[in-house]
């Protein structure tokens, strides 16, 4: 069961770039939950899946310190709700029902993405930690920073709008 919940169903298992491809069906579910179950159940199912990370890479590594195998892919389906949930929280407080809308949650997962591979600041202190909160660590860095900057191109996007 723990293998299970470590490679998200067996996304993590996928080749090549299993990262990506749990990124990707956590960013699709995650959509889903936002469209389903709104704002408030993005947030509980992003508490679980932290919680369960957070579990299941202490379990599974504590005998492996250092290590990250690539076919672990709960860090990323926590760190791409999180990226979801800004852009969630915003439409959310403004009274939007339904799907969270395009491009959104491509820009979510496109900067995730990009923070988890780049691994900057806060994000590469995290993943020099070698331990298993390390593994979880990193993508929660890089999951708010792809969150922030969804909104902010979001806004930039949009600001023209406002200014004619």
């Amino acid at each position: 069961m723990i293998r299970l919940f470590a490679t998200a169903f067996g996304l993590g298992l996928l080749r090549p770039a299993p990262g990506t491809w749990g990124s990707l069906g956590a960013v699709l579910l995650g959509w889903a939950i936002d469209r389903y179950a709104g704002f408030p159940g993005l947030l509980m199912a992003t508490m679980v899946a932290i919680w369960a990370g957070f579990a299941v890479c202490a379990r599974l590594l504590a005998d492996r310190p250092g290590d990250d195998p690539s076919e672990v892919v709960i860090d990323e389906v926590a760190g791409q709700w999180i990226a979801l949930l800004l852009p969630s929280l915003a439409f959310w407080t403004r009274g939007w029902e339904g799907w969270l809308p395009w491009p959104a949650p491509l820009a979510a997962f496109l900067f995730f993405r990009l923070f988890d591979i780049w691994k900057p600041w806060l994000v590469g202190r995290a993943d020099a930690r070698g331990d298993a909160a390390g593994v979880m660590l990193d993508d929660l860095w890089a999951g708010l920073f792809a969150g922030i900057a969804t909104v902010a191109a979001g806004v930039l996007w949009h600001a023209p709008l406002f200014w004619s």
